[in-house]
């Protein structure tokens, strides 16, 4: 990753940062479905998305996923950030969901930078604010919205982030959900018939936003 590139998705930081962010990151190419990171792993280094989509989720003990939000080119793992400073392990699981590049920036840094670059001490701040933020909101879905208005809510998300045309089964939508397959397509069909929405194999194009409840 050269200099030109970091100042297009992160700009705003010192040169001589993106200096060392060339110097000192390791840029990993990740597949599709692969695990970035896992529940209880020590963070040893911090993530920059360079290229593609990283989705979060929680697992419980049976090992039931539950979707947090998506990182997106130009966004760092916020969680990576702060539990590295602090040398402590992840909550979360980190999953690429298209091909994707990371840098890599390991642990001895953090600290480091945080002292001597203004603009990145800001950063991290405001990574961990945007994301605290996105946990907000879908912790507001969960406990305000039926399963219905959560489903809206989660295509819409999708929709801003990847565009209209989403390459998203029905079962991945009800993993993200923690619903059920069935329920999932059962209201997916009822937006469909509402025209808010196309069902096509594999894929879902996002048509509008829905009014009511479905």
């Amino acid at each position: 990753m050269d200099k030109a590139s970091l100042k297009k998705l992160f700009p705003g930081l010192e040169e001589e940062l993106y200096d060392e962010l060339v110097e000192h990151g390791e840029s990993r190419e990740i597949r599709a479905g692969d695990v970035l990171l896992r529940m209880g792993q020590t963070i040893r280094s911090t993530m920059l998305i360079l290229e593609g989509s990283i989705k979060l989720y929680r697992e419980d003990d049976e090992g039931q996923e539950f979707y947090i939000y998506s990182l997106n080119p130009g966004q760092a793992c916020s969680l990576s950030l702060i539990c590295a400073i602090k040398q402590e392990t992840s909550g979360v699981l980190a999953r690429a969901m298209t091909d994707a590049v990371v840098l890599s920036v390991p642990l001895e840094y953090m600290d480091r930078w945080m002292k001597k670059y203004s603009s990145w001490y800001k950063f991290v701040i405001t990574s961990y604010r945007d994301r605290f933020e996105e946990l907000l909101r879908t912790i507001d879905a969960i406990a305000f919205n039926n399963l219905d208005e959560r489903l809206e809510f989660y295509l819409k998300r999708q929709a801003e982030v990847y565009g209209n045309h989403l390459k998203l089964t029905h079962q991945e939508i009800a993993n993200d959900l923690n619903s059920s397959r069935e329920v999932v397509s059962r209201l997916l069909k009822k937006m469909e018939t509402r025209k808010f929405l196309v069902l096509h194999r594999n894929s879902i194009e996002w048509l509008g936003t829905v009014a009511a409840t479905v």
